[in-house]
């Protein structure tokens, strides 16, 4: 029995996609559930799995190829690992006919394959420690120790390079990529984006999460406070204060939105992606904190949907975990404005008319001139100031 592969459905955003890497050819055998190819959209990357037991007979759209949603991209061919033979169209030589069967049980994650295929290290030969034997990335870790003897030689052969020879690569921009460029393009050109500035001092917040970090994570069953969750939760605050900075702009139309949806710029190895805490207003912190975590965790490991990553009524990015001490955020349309945070920094600061050295942070705040006032984006970054400076003010909502 032959069962089509069909491309995921995408939603009403997203137009078409691109086959990204196929993690099996034809006549290979593969599991129920186990990953066979993924598909790159403008904001994800989406992972087909197979239907059911069988062997991949056909490969209709190849790497590289535009499609659209639910279009038929392979053709499975269901049955047991042993009709490998009879459904590839050449036959195996006899001693290599049982390693698709050895491995057909054993499922990789994709970050697990990547890793054992820089490593070296055999996937069969590796105990999977994930759900149902999945294995995992920490696994492959773990095997790493004793690469290949053969995956050595052929590493070094790649980057020998002659001396004073003058090596370029040129490699396509991905999809997701061309993307966000497109998008970043689309900002700068299509608003009129103008950044305000302001420091914090970040000493009452810290000595608020030093006294209570360890009882919080108890309270909450492992959950960690950091940082972030105090500021979404005095941007929420501040944007029901000043509701043009939760708006958007849609033609000639304002769109005032009475709900907070916060993006948090996440990095990831693909890059730069904005998954949507909804109704942070409802939140509390470990709430926070616990989907600010999850969301990062499944970013890296590209497990984000579309729809967790669309919409959004204001954005924060933090550049201080990178190291940035200033910079000028850039808006992601429609919304009217976004938060960067930065490094946390001792300075010396004025106090009551003494030199204190204090744990600084810049803070930003680039906004739509063409909705937002200068006098609303100042209030409304002094608005995050204040709370921070004095986290009291973020219960009493004063």
């Amino acid at each position: 029995m032959t069962i089509e592969i069909k491309a995921p459905t995408f939603p009403e955003s997203v137009q078409d996609g691109t086959v990204a890497t196929w993690h099996k050819q034809p006549g290979e055998a593969v599991s129920r559930d186990e990953l066979i190819v993924d598909i790159e959209t403008d904001k994800v990357v989406l992972e087909v799995v197979a239907p059911a037991d069988g062997v991949l007979s056909e490969i209709i759209k190849g790497e590289g190829e535009t499609i659209l949603s639910n279009e038929v991209i392979a053709i499975l061919t269901e049955g047991a690992a042993g009709s490998t033979a009879a459904a590839a169209p050449a036959a195996e030589a006899p001693a290599a006919a049982p390693a698709p069967a050895a491995t057909a049980d054993k499922i990789a994650m994709p970050s697990a394959k990547k890793m054992a295929a820089e490593k070296g290290v055999d996937l069969a030969g590796v105990e999977g420690s994930g759900k149902g034997g999945r294995v995992l990335k920490e696994d492959v870790m773990k095997a790493g120790s004793a690469p290949a003897p053969a995956a050595a030689p052929a590493a070094a052969a790649q980057v020998v390079v002659a001396p004073g020879e003058r090596v370029e690569k040129r490699v396509p921009m991905t999809r997701m990529r061309k993307r966000i460029a497109e998008r970043l393009l689309d900002a700068s050109q299509s608003t009129a984006m103008l950044t305000t500035f302001n420091e914090v001092n970040m000493k009452p917040i810290m000595d608020l999460r030093a006294n209570y970090k360890d009882l919080f994570e108890k309270t909450h069953n492992g959950t960690r406070l950091g940082f972030m969750g105090f500021f979404v939760k005095a941007a929420v605050e501040a944007l029901k204060r000043y509701s043009a900075v939760n708006a958007s702009i849609d033609g000639d139309d304002i769109v005032y939105h009475g709900y907070q949806d916060i993006g948090v710029a996440v990095s990831s190895p693909k890059g730069l992606v904005v998954p949507i805490l909804r109704s942070a207003e409802n939140m509390g912190l470990a709430d926070i904190e616990n989907n600010i975590r999850d969301m990062g965790l499944r970013a890296r490991d590209g497990k984000l949907s579309i729809e967790e990553m669309t919409g959004g009524t204001f954005t924060i990015t933090n550049g201080g975990v990178f190291g940035s001490l200033l910079s000028t955020p850039i808006l992601n349309p429609p919304q009217t404005a976004i938060l960067g945070m930065h490094k946390i920094q001792d300075r010396p600061m004025a106090v009551n008319g003494k030199v204190e050295i204090l744990p600084m942070m810049y803070l930003a705040l680039s906004y739509d001139h063409r909705l937002i006032d200068g006098k609303e984006a100042v209030g409304f970054l002094v608005a995050i100031k204040e709370m921070i400076e004095d986290p009291a003010r973020i219960l009493l909502e004063v």
